[in-house]
């Protein structure tokens, strides 16, 4: 079995029409996150939900600002070099960090077992 390392887990709550210089902040997020070579990033949108303004994010006809969750697993180094870049580019919403635990999974090229 594999052993389990420990890792930082990042999750970033922001709106749909957030944006960074122009384009949606999840995608300038995930953009500075490959920029840093960070180990990996994931993007949610939510069906709804609300924050702290109690204003409700959900799809409305014509107009969307449904909730985005950004996940970003990597070492707890990367994760502090990560902070400060990603922390400016938010105007409102909620960072989340834990410490997990993760078990990385590569099977050998099915090809390779033929």
């Amino acid at each position: 079995m594999p052993k389990a390392e420990p890792a930082r887990l990042l999750r970033i709550h922001i709106s749909e029409s957030d944006r960074w210089q122009g384009k949606p902040l999840y995608e300038a997020i995930v953009a500075r996150c490959r920029e840093m070579k960070i180990a990996g990033a994931t993007v949610f949108r939510g069906l709804e939900g609300f924050g702290e303004s109690a204003e409700l994010h959900r799809s409305h006809l014509g107009h969307r600002d449904q909730p985005i969750l950004i996940t970003i697993v990597d070492t707890a180094e990367n994760i502090a070099r990560l902070l400060p870049v990603i922390e400016p580019m938010m105007d409102t919403g909620l960072i989340a960090i834990s410490d997990v635990e993760v078990i990385r999974v590569q099977k050998a090229n099915r090809a390779e077992k033929s």
